[in-house]
């Protein structure tokens, strides 16, 4: 029996993983900013313990990751998957709404893979799945913002897994594309309300794409669940994991094009080493 600790999880992506895990036979520590909320969706279980988490209070991850171990003995698997989008073009989005996505984000997901990593250091042992997005390897219009917060998870978990390695601890980056959740309705994506003219044609249209999207996305979100079982159960697991047709294709797309820019600019590329 595993230990699941898992932000986020009172509804998409974190509660159907949650949702698995129980289903596997697994105990889950399952968090959100109100504890009520996750037994709402989860229910009452002797595997499960629901606590309050804001992922932006270092304090409060860190009375979580105490509890959870307090209550379970240790933490196997963290599921960083708390966060939220932000759709409007990077001019029309303001400072406070960058800042405020990145506190969630970015160094959410730090202070609570910081205050868990001690323990699964002692032990030698454990899976941390950060979950990125589509929207983490590949950039968009309308949504560069939250974008670049998915590539800075990539970036340091990158990094992380090298310094995790020798210690006998994974790191997976989990790259969801369209899921039927929510993701694209008010609880979890702020629209900018600056709207500038020139962005019509790009940003603009994205905001209206989206509208139509909500609901209607390809992925379905019990199948990730389900997939994220299988992930955590392979001894060898990937530092990617691609999910989703629409991923899958936009990953294959951007390597293709990278490896076509890199190839034609190699020239240039290499004439700025020191001749010998």
């Amino acid at each position: 029996m595993r230990t699941w600790f898992i932000t986020g999880a009172s509804r998409g992506l974190g509660f159907r993983i949650a949702e698995a895990a129980l289903a596997a036979g697994d105990t889950v520590v399952a968090t959100a900013r109100k504890a009520e909320d996750v037994l709402a969706a989860l229910g009452q279980s002797e595997r499960l313990l629901a606590l309050p988490l804001d992922v932006t209070d270092e304090a409060q991850a860190q009375q979580a990751t105490d509890a959870a171990i307090a209550r379970f003995g240790q933490i196997d698997i963290l599921v960083n998957n708390a966060g939220y989008g932000l759709l409007g073009s990077v001019e029309e989005a303001s400072a406070q709404e960058i800042e405020a996505i990145y506190r969630v984000n970015v160094f959410g997901l730090m202070a609570v893979t910081r205050a868990v990593l001690p323990s699964m250091r002692r032990n030698r042992s454990g899976h941390i799945l950060n979950l990125s997005s589509v929207g983490g390897f590949a950039s968009g219009p309308g949504f560069g913002v939250y974008c670049s917060t998915k590539f800075a998870v990539e970036g340091l978990s990158e990094a992380l897994a090298a310094e995790l390695a020798p210690l006998g601890i994974k790191l997976t980056i989990v790259e969801p594309g369209y899921f039927r959740t929510d993701f694209l309705e008010a609880r979890s994506l702020v629209v900018s309300p600056t709207r500038i003219a020139d962005y019509d044609a790009t940003s603009g249209v994205v905001r209206e794409a989206a509208k139509t999207i909500s609901t209607n996305q390809p992925g379905d979100p019990t199948k990730l669940g389900t997939a994220v079982i299988a992930l955590v159960n392979t001894s060898n697991p990937p530092l990617r994991l691609a999910l989703g047709s629409d991923t899958f294709k936009v990953v294959g797309d951007k390597l293709t094009y990278v490896r076509g820019e890199l190839d034609a600019w190699e020239q240039l590329s290499k004439s700025t080493d020191f001749t010998s």
